[in-house]
């Protein structure tokens, strides 16, 4: 029997099972990375450190990241008395749910055949999946400077504020990098980006694009906060920015957002420049070994770089990486139109 791709046209119960387990497994897989993303961190960074990190809790503090859940879920809830109570309590998941739903457009395998059915191993694949993961990072930052205005102290407004200028700043740069790969692909699918990667490593964008890839890489740390670009919580300035009066696990929502967020943007940058699922392995595994080198890359960088001013920051964006990105989109027109 030849094998069918499950769609609605052909057969409606098994496409919505197949979504519903591909939703619950992506969910599930990536909440597991999420908890041990802080464990892996505080060990990477502590032997970087010369230090051992959580050894406590269960063999080589394994159960760490379970016990500060149960620590934070049992912690007090404190609203502050002139805060804003329903935009305080809404921030956190206005945070998180951007950053949960990105992956749905990010290939994480190849077809998985099941009973005569091509299973693709993406939740969903949208022509224009990288509008959607724009769009997606856009949102997120909607929920921190909702929570530093709800809040009503004025550190974690210059928070808030500090994010909404460093998303204008970023997320303009890392648009404009990838215009360069859409030149190249001809698609704004992430199924079509891995397929136009296929074949050799030197056809990953990577090697086509390096330049592309660094403004891309460092705007997307700039877009989810992570040192050395972490300036809208900045604690030697803003004690902890946004999240200042957060407590509970409304304050661990932060953190989670901003862990599935390093998770989403490492596999958004492997699938456009390191050919996604390409590689030696079956494509989960090899779609995984990327994710977590990045992630090593992102806690690597945390542990080495002190914190930019935020006059740096801004000078970086809007002096440097924006036209960087504006000259790689005029050299890569030429060289399309010239040798193609």
């Amino acid at each position: 029997m030849t094998p069918e791709i499950v769609t609605l046209a052909n057969n409606p119960v098994l496409y919505l099972v197949s979504m519903f387990v591909k939703i619950l497994g992506v969910f599930g897989v990536l909440m597991g990375i999420v908890a041990y993303s802080t464990w892996v961190e505080r060990k990477v960074i502590g032997r970087m450190q010369t230090r051992l990190g959580p050894t406590m809790t269960g063999p080589a503090g394994l159960l760490q990241p379970l016990a500060d859940g149960i620590k934070l879920f049992f912690k007090e809830d404190i609203i502050p008395a002139k805060a804003s109570k329903l935009a305080f309590v809404l921030a956190p998941i206005m945070i998180l749910i951007p950053s949960l739903i990105t992956f749905a457009v990010v290939p994480f395998g190849g077809d998985l055949e099941i009973g005569g059915y091509l299973v693709p191993l993406q939740i969903t694949d949208l022509n224009v999946g990288i509008l959607y993961i724009l769009a997606m990072g856009g949102l997120g930052v909607y929920g921190i400077v909702l929570a530093g205005w709800a809040s009503n102290s004025k550190y974690s407004l210059l928070g808030g504020v500090r994010s909404s200028a460093q998303m204008i700043s970023y997320e303009l740069a890392a648009g404009l990098s990838i215009i360069a790969i859409f030149m190249l692909s001809e698609t704004l699918s992430l199924r079509g980006l891995v397929e136009a990667q296929s074949g050799s490593i030197f056809n990953w964008y990577i090697f086509k694009q390096p330049l592309a890839f660094g403004l891309f890489f460092v705007a997307m740390m700039a877009e989810i906060n992570r040192t050395p670009f972490d300036l809208p919580e900045a604690e030697t300035e803003l004690v902890s920015g946004f999240c200042t009066e957060y407590s509970s696990m409304k304050y661990a929502l932060f953190f989670m957002a901003e862990y599935a967020n390093m998770v989403t943007m490492s596999g958004i940058t492997a699938t456009l420049f390191l050919g996604g699922t390409a590689g030696p392995f079956p494509g989960v595994i090899n779609f995984l070994i990327k994710v977590f080198f990045f992630m090593f890359f992102l806690i690597w960088v945390r542990a080495t770089f002190p914190r930019l001013r935020y006059d740096q920051l801004m000078k970086l964006g809007w002096k440097v990486m924006v036209p960087l990105a504006l000259a790689n989109i005029v050299i890569t027109g030429l060289v399309v139109v010239l040798f193609q």
